[in-house]
């Protein structure tokens, strides 16, 4: 069953939740100082050159003895960075257990990036040893057009979760039109082969259960990067879990026809990543490049989601690993 097939991925997403729970170590140096409060307008003349005027006295009072301005230095950018990296509560573990996290922001919320780059250079090694030669003689084989092909036919396979998600959204509108466009393209494309509702104006929408618990108010989440799934979040592991039971694919109980359909959509998916191979290997910190990259992505697909109808921008053609395209064992049989 899908959902026997779902439960590592569940295990590893609770794992990861219970580890969210802890807060995260910054490396930032604590401020040996700390500046009162009553020398703030005097640091802020300081910084300026300038020196406050002092009062004038009131009629028959002695003048007040003036005293020089404070010579404390403003915050430092260590002092800053500390005092910005403390938790007011922790994201992920308050989107699970109902308590209030901080906004989305695009920044990088990074605290196991000593693990996570240990997996990247896992996967890198991977993709230029399997991946990225399969996809490169993929390219150099199979014609443009059934290549076109290909990635039509696995776009029109995950319909029925774009639909899921869309009705768990809220967006009853954009799930039908989701569904109308997975008709035309199923009977007049032939399978999928071909995109006749593009050409009918029809969007194409791509939605999981990652989005889904972001449009639910978990906007902000810690990155973690899996093995072979590549670039993740914590919230995004209980999408794939989520996203499991409704993969056609993983319907399919013969597993030479499952497998060899999910390694052709692996080999589908990393062809249509081999534009950026040029910028990922110019970068100076490759990992960075491609996490920054991808959270600025998974946020604008979240904030495009809570737009109105009229107002959201194009889907990404660009996607992570979908969890269709990763083989697993039969564990029900």
């Amino acid at each position: 069953m899908n959902v026997v097939r779902a439960f590592p991925l569940m295990i590893l997403a609770l794992a990861l939740s219970a580890c969210a729970g802890k807060p995260a170590r910054s490396d930032a140096p604590v401020a040996d100082t700390v500046v009162p409060a009553s020398t703030a307008t005097d640091a802020s003349a300081a910084d300026t050159g300038t020196v406050a005027a002092a009062p004038a006295p009131a009629v028959g009072e002695a003048p007040a003895p003036t005293t020089p301005p404070s010579t404390d230095a403003p915050a430092t950018d260590a002092e800053t960075a500390a005092a910005a990296a403390a938790p007011g509560g922790d994201d992920d573990f308050d989107a699970l257990y109902g308590t209030t996290g901080t906004a989305a922001t695009t920044a990088a919320y990074d605290p196991w990036e000593p693990l996570n780059r240990r997996v990247h250079r896992f996967n890198v090694g991977v993709d230029n040893v399997i991946a990225r030669p399969l996809a490169t003689a993929y390219t150099h084989v199979v014609p443009r057009f059934a290549r076109t092909g290909v990635s039509n036919f696995f776009n029109n396979l995950r319909s029925p979760v774009t639909i899921v998600n869309q009705l768990l959204q809220g967006r009853p509108d954009d799930a039908w039109d989701t569904f109308g466009r997975f008709l035309m393209n199923s009977t007049l494309g032939v399978g999928g082969l071909f995109d006749p509702a593009s050409k009918a104006m029809v969007p194409n929408r791509r939605e999981d259960f990652g989005q889904t618990l972001g449009a639910w108010g978990w906007r902000r989440s810690r990155y973690v990067e899996l093995p072979f799934f590549g670039p993740r979040t914590v919230r995004d592991v209980f999408g794939l879990a989520g996203d499991m039971p409704l993969s056609p694919i993983r319907t399919i109980e013969e597993d030479k026809i499952r497998i060899g359909l999910q390694g052709l959509q692996l080999v589908d998916t990393r062809a249509q990543l081999m534009a950026v191979d040029d910028l990922r290997s110019s970068a100076v910190d490759e990992y960075a490049l491609v996490r920054d990259a991808w959270l600025q992505r998974r946020n604008y697909q979240i904030e495009n989601d809570l737009r109105g109808k009229r107002e959201r921008g194009s889907d990404d053609a660009n996607s992570p690993i979908p969890v269709d395209a990763m083989p697993m064992p039969n564990w029900s049989n």
